[in-house]
């Protein structure tokens, strides 16, 4: 479904499921929402998303094949699947993995996503939306935790459409894989780009609370592995990640697993 402007393609997904009767929600199931434009887009914590022309905003409706308590995984598969998809189009941005699901390129974040569910469904599988927004030729200015980038910044002549076919390849191909095969190859996809992995991090799960330590990697169910400085290994599912000079200095991002 292609629209010139909407207000969130988050959204216009939620408004065509729940307006589809019973018997036709089957079909949905790998429908994409795209836009020219939003008015209203958000990330996470309801962060305002700039949505200008010429930038991809997507979102796709999924009837997931794990229970809903496995669904935080998505998020890996949609970012292994979006790395894949900018490194196949434009190799010199050298895609990066940010946890659970952000995508960096040489310092600079140049996609969003956002996954909600909509219902748990029948039979334990749940359906959930998958947003993701891509910067093909603007980055916004913004007061986000980390700057942005767009593809263009880095000489990539991508269009909309080739980005947004290459991501659809790739999500596929990763779905397929997370159902048969489980969570463990999406993991080891992951880490493989991962961003930071054994350097210093500093986790801020509130403006108060604020964890430093070195990054370890990931549990089996994708939750940060922290190494305090105590030695211990904490596990956090949700925070705001920084990386004290180095990866852009003091900047961070922005990072929760999805539940």
């Amino acid at each position: 479904m292609a629209l010139p402007v909407v207000e969130s393609t988050n959204l216009t997904a939620r408004t065509l499921f729940g307006g589809a009767a019973a018997k036709d929600l089957a079909a949905l199931d790998r429908t994409v929402v795209w836009a020219g434009e939003q008015s209203g887009g958000r990330g996470r914590q309801a962060r305002v998303w700039h949505s200008p022309p010429g930038n991809l905003y997507h979102s796709y409706l999924l009837r997931a094949p794990k229970p809903v308590g496995q669904c935080a995984q998505l998020s890996f598969v949609a970012a292994v699947a979006l790395a894949e998809a900018v490194e196949r189009l434009c190799p010199l941005a050298d895609p990066r993995c940010k946890w659970p699901n952000d995508i960096v390129c040489h310092g600079g974040k140049i996609s969003g996503m956002l996954l909600e569910l909509i219902e748990e469904g029948e039979g334990g599988n749940p359906w959930l939306v998958l947003g993701i927004g891509v910067n093909i030729i603007t980055a916004p200015v913004t007061g986000a935790l980390f700057p942005a980038l767009a593809l263009a910044d880095l000489g990539c002549a991508v269009t909309v459409e080739d980005m947004l076919g290459a991501i659809a390849a790739r999500l596929d191909h990763w779905l397929a894989r997370w159902q048969a095969e489980g969570f463990a190859g999406i993991r080891a996809a992951w880490i493989a780009r991962a961003l930071g992995i054994g350097f210093p991090i500093e986790v801020r799960l509130s403006e108060e609370t604020r964890l430093p330590g070195i990054f370890q990697g990931l549990d089996a169910e994708g939750h940060l592995l922290l190494e305090e400085p105590s030695g211990r290994v904490r596990r956090i599912s949700a925070g705001d990640v920084f990386f004290p000079g180095r990866h852009g200095g003091s900047e961070g991002c922005s990072l929760q697993s999805t539940a």
